[in-house]
Formats: structure tokens, sequence, C-alpha cells
């Protein structure tokens, strides 16, 4: 599996070398720049360009300013790094394109924590639009996990596991054979990220994260709500157990 590759945009080495020995310690790829100039042409670099999973961005920088930089940066996303912590610099970024910002000082098990949300958004992007080893059928407006078939249009999901029912004086279970139910808007974000990402545990502020464009209603509180009600409505289709919880992590789909 390639390692991600992580620009870090900074003038001040000090700062720049412990991100980047922190970052290598975790297995990313790193490359430097240490101006907005110097980053222009990192950007411009074909190969470098196309590498990139994901750029640290100083705003204050010798030759072009970050802010200036950021509307150049497309289809990669950056975190700003600044010592600039008033609301308005934060919201300018942000409006700008960033997709995260923190202030420093920082720890950088925030930062890299931070860092592994952003990169996981990216592979759920990627995934919805190319489909994985997991995901089946997505051309059709369809993705299928195992048994599970999520109707990407109709926001219905159906299994072609036998319901846990039994016909009079039989033993012969009902097989739900298509049969679906309709999920709500948040029920169908969450359960389209987990089969995106079948096996993998996400935690609640991740759900949360990678969700949000789509549900900003859901909150932490109402998160473990909403999971509770797609569990009863997966097993309604013989799928009881295939949202797993994971004790002091959070959540993943376990087919």
């Amino acid at each position: 599996m390639r390692k991600k590759m992580i620009a870090i945009i900074e003038d001040d080495v000090h700062i720049g070398d412990i991100i980047e020995e922190s970052l290598r310690r975790e297995g990313y790829r790193t490359c430097r720049a240490y101006s907005g100039t110097e980053a222009q042409y990192l950007l411009a670099d074909q190969k470098a360009g196309q590498e990139l999973d994901l750029i640290l961005l100083d705003l204050m920088l010798p030759g072009m300013t970050g802010e200036a930089l950021l509307p150049q940066i497309r289809d990669i996303p950056v975190i700003v790094i600044s010592a600039k912590v008033g609301v308005d610099d934060k919201v300018e970024a942000l409006l700008g394109g960033a997709a995260d910002y923190i202030t420093k000082p920082f720890a950088i098990r925030e930062l890299l924590a931070r860092i592994t949300v952003q990169l996981r958004k990216r592979d759920v992007s990627a995934g919805a639009g190319q489909g994985g080893d997991y995901c089946k059928g997505q051309d059709e407006g369809k993705l299928s996990v195992g048994d599970l078939t999520l109707d990407l249009v109709l926001r219905e999901i159906s299994s072609k596991k036998p319901v846990n029912a039994q016909l009079e004086n039989t033993k012969t279970a009902l097989v739900s054979d298509g049969a679906s139910v309709r999920l709500t808007r948040t029920e169908f974000a969450i359960l389209r990220l987990l089969m995106q990402n079948a096996g993998q545990v996400f935690s609640k502020a991740a759900i949360l994260d990678c969700i949000s464009a789509d549900t900003p209603d859901c909150t932490d509180s109402s998160l473990k709500q909403h999971i509770s009600n797609l569990r009863r409505k997966l097993a309604e289709i013989g799928e009881a157990d295939c949202i797993e919880a994971v004790w002091g992590i959070g959540f993943r789909l376990n087919l």
C-alpha cells in the first residue's frame, strides 16, 4: 500500500523539522517548501502534485502568503497551521478552502489526529467515487457489501440473508428476497460510510466529521440514537448484528 505523502509548507525550520520527524515516525512520506513561491513550484510539479495527499500550510510565508496560496490548491485537503489566532483569520482560511485550522503552539498528537481525520475523509470520498474491494455495483447506483445492498438513490437497504422468522408449522425461514427498509438521511450517511469501509473502526468523532457535510444536524449526543435506530431497521431485514460496537473506540460494519 502506498504511503501517504504530506507537504509541509513552513518557513520556520525548527517547527518544520519537528512536524516532519513526527510524520515520518507515523509512516508518512513528506516534502518541504519554505516559502509561498517555493510551494507554487511544488504544486506545479506534475509528479509531486499528483502524489500529494495532504498539505500543512503556514499563513505567514515569505514570497507569497498562505492566504494567497490557498485558492490555488485544488483537490488536496489543507490544514492551516498558524500563529494567527483571530476568529476572522480562521474564518477567512476555512472559507478560502482550508479543511482545518490549528493554531500555534500546538500539540503534535492533536495535529496527527487532525491529519488522520482529513486523510480518512479523502479516502472515503475516493471510495464513494471509485468503489473498492468491498464495494460493488456503484455504477448502478447501489453499494453492496456481503449480503447487504444499499440503494444510493432511494436510500433503502436490503439483504439476501434469511429473516429470523418462521412459517407456521414449518422450519422454513422467510427470505427477504429484496425486501428493503427506508433510511433517514442521517442513517443513510452513517451506513454508507461504514459499508464503504467495511471492517474499519470509526470513532464517534470520526463518523460525525465524515458525515457532517450531509447531516449537519447530527451531533455527538444524537449519534448513538441514530445508530440504535439503524440497527433496529437492519434487524428487520435479518442483519441485527452487522454494526458492531468496539468498546472504547467506536463502531464498524462486521459482516
